[in-house]
């Protein structure tokens, strides 16, 4: 059943929950899925932007985030409702795993002797611009903070989410993610002063 807004159909999946959505996911509803994926990619992609500073990285994680959720959708937990905070915690996952595997890559490929890898050409644009730059270093930056305290400011500060909604994704007290995140932010404002001088 359909219903109407300003003449235009509004379809039974658009008033949908993300709970509900998720539920008919589980029991293998590719539909109820793709609406989950139009629902929350933007906001996927701009995350997966923020813990990246490239434009394909993003690419690639926002599909490998939205194909893992897919694979572990009767696994994964929504919080209060909505699927973006569970997204938020897969995409971290994945650009942590990433970030580990191509470091150990580059490492490799430096060693070869003559050899040199030409850079992505996205990221090579993305890199021109200061405010990508000064990401990738604040990235850099907090990729050096203990998990924990990682973990708050990729889902917090990075990925916007309130301190409720990542306590949920850590399984902590809300209080414990509001600690994470002043002694982040300490350590990150001293790394980067330090950094500055």
């Amino acid at each position: 059943m359909s219903t109407t807004t300003k003449g235009a159909p509004v379809s039974d999946t658009e008033l949908s929950t993300d709970t509900e959505l998720w539920q008919r996911s589980a029991a293998g509803d590719r539909g109820a899925f793709g609406e989950l994926f139009e629902r929350h990619v933007a906001a996927v992609w701009n995350h997966a932007y923020r813990l990246t500073a490239s434009w394909a990285q993003a690419e690639d994680l926002t599909s490998s985030t939205f194909l893992l959720a897919w694979r572990k959708r009767g696994e994964l937990r929504l919080v209060r409702d909505s699927a973006r905070p569970c997204l938020y915690a897969v995409a971290g996952n994945l650009a942590r795993t990433e970030f580990r595997s191509s470091t150990r890559f580059l490492r490799a490929v430096r060693r070869l002797p003559g050899e040199h890898v030409e850079a992505d050409h996205a990221d090579a644009v993305a890199g021109r611009v200061d405010d990508d730059r000064r990401t990738r270093r604040v990235l850099e930056v907090v990729r050096t903070l203990p998990r924990a305290e990682r973990q708050a400011v990729e889902l917090c500060l990075l990925g916007e989410l309130s301190t409720a909604d990542a306590a949920a994704v850590a399984g902590v007290a809300e209080v414990s993610i509001r600690s994470r995140l002043s002694r982040a932010r300490a350590r990150l404002r001293t790394l980067l002063e330090e950094e500055a001088r």
